[in-house]
């Protein structure tokens, strides 16, 4: 299945993702939904703190 997401490589220590892996099976989800689901909840929770991130006053290097 092709798709336009963007991929993103990330390293994380064996123990840490077996306990990702964990919790994501103990929730239903696979590893990449539960870290949908962690970065959608880190983005809601900065946001009502802060504001909603406006990408138009950030500046891309």
């Amino acid at each position: 299945m092709k798709d336009n997401l963007p991929r993103y490589t990330m390293r994380i220590n064996r123990i840490m993702l077996d306990k990702l892996a964990y919790i994501s099976e103990y929730e239903g989800r696979t590893i990449n939904k539960q870290l949908e689901f962690l970065v959608r909840r880190c983005i809601y929770e900065f946001e009502s703190m802060h504001g909603e991130i406006n990408f138009n006053e950030i500046k891309r290097e």
